[in-house]
């Protein structure tokens, strides 16, 4: 974890002081020539037939240049490891491959589908962990109470509704590509909601009255880490480079497997070829896991990800504003507050002083809004 010690701006500059202690060592020298030796045997394939109205749309997705964000390569990267994976599947194999007695080539797919399942477990896992940490450190700047236990459950909540989203999707006969397109969007709310934490806006302009301690360096970060020209530029164009080349690579990939598959019956593919592309498969996805790796360690020990603990904020909580009210039995107490839309969330705790008597707490809210309209819910909180 890093030292806060002296705090200063998490600008651009800042961040590349840091990243000068992690350079990534060059891919493979065999890279450039097999994605060059892809190329040329797409364009072998299309020569062979003219690519179909998908086909030429995939052609020419391979031919555009990746995209910017390091966040949208990584997703990008997964999204043509599952397409690949898909054409694998031996019950996708053309039908004459399927038929053939081809031992050797049999062997070398199903080898190639283990280095890309392995690929794929390590993106997933890497994806996974980064989302934790990012998490698991904000809600060290939360109380340790029924505010933390109420932030939890609403991003549980989130969660679960985001992945009934994608099972849904797929129920109805969605693509690949569909749900991938999916995912990206949901990843993107979730960094937007991460932005209004740091300019405290919408929703989170309660959390963050709940975040005690917070520096206010990290919260300036947080509100540009979306921007194109914001701090995060230098980790993209530090490491952007290394994996948009790894990004290209999987795209030509998946585009000559998708183009041989439709041709095979008429395409004779040589040894050199079944060969190019297994080396192709192996270089890829070993670089890749490298890569994963590395960039998961710089991750890990990136200066914005400060714990509260690091911050040396935990003690700041004590002054946290706090009010505790006690309503006589038979009384009623009423609160106003200014909220930012009728879905802000806000947080009571009750608790009861036990007597002889069973009691129940009557609660309700009213909304009042812009225009005047009023909405009002009651609720009974009956005793236990």
């Amino acid at each position: 974890m890093a030292s806060t010690e002296g705090l200063v701006p998490i600008t651009r500059a800042f961040l590349a002081s840091y990243y000068d202690k992690y350079p990534f060592p060059p891919l493979s020298d065999d890279f450039t020539r097999l994605y060059s030796d892809i190329g040329s045997l797409i364009k072998l394939l299309a020569l062979q037939s003219p690519p179909s109205q998908g086909e030429a749309a995939l052609i020419e997705e391979a031919n555009r240049e990746p995209p910017h964000k390091i966040d949208e390569n990584m997703w990008k990267n997964r999204e043509q490891m599952e397409e690949i994976l898909f054409l694998l599947q031996p019950s996708r194999w053309p039908l004459q491959l399927r038929e053939s007695e081809d031992a050797e080539l049999s062997s070398i797919l199903r080898n190639v589908k283990d280095n890309f399942d392995k690929a794929l477990t390590a993106m997933i896992s890497f994806q996974t962990k980064n989302s934790d940490r990012v998490f698991s450190t904000v809600m060290t700047y939360m109380p340790q109470d029924f505010r933390g236990t109420l932030i939890r459950q609403q991003k549980e909540r989130s969660e679960r509704n985001k992945q009934a989203e994608v099972d849904a999707l797929v129920s109805s006969g969605g693509t690949i590509r569909d749900r991938y397109a999916l995912l990206w969007q949901q990843q993107m709310e979730r960094r937007r909601q991460l932005a209004q934490l740091g300019s405290a806006t919408g929703v989170y302009k309660t959390l963050v009255k709940y975040l005690v301690g917070v520096p206010q360096v990290l919260l300036d970060f947080i509100r540009q880490i979306n921007d194109d020209d914001g701090p995060m530029e230098e980790q993209r164009q530090r490491y952007g480079p290394h994996l948009y080349s790894l990004t290209k690579m999987v795209t030509a990939i998946r585009v000559s497997l998708t183009l041989l598959w439709e041709r095979y019956d008429t395409f004779k593919l040589n040894k050199d070829q079944i060969n190019l592309l297994s080396e192709a498969a192996i270089v890829y996805t070993s670089e890749f896991e490298r890569f994963v790796t590395f960039i998961s360690g710089v991750f890990a020990n990136s200066p914005f990800f400060i714990s509260a603990d690091t911050a040396g904020s935990l003690g700041s909580r004590e002054n946290e504003e706090y009010k505790e009210i006690i309503v006589q039995a038979g009384r009623t107490y009423e609160v106003s507050l200014t909220v930012e839309s009728e879905n802000s969330y806000i947080a009571w705790d009750f608790s009861l002083v036990q007597g002889k008597i069973s009691m129940d707490i009557g609660f309700s809210l009213e909304y009042i809004g812009a225009s005047g309209e009023k909405t009002v819910t009651y609720i009974t909180l009956p005793s236990v």
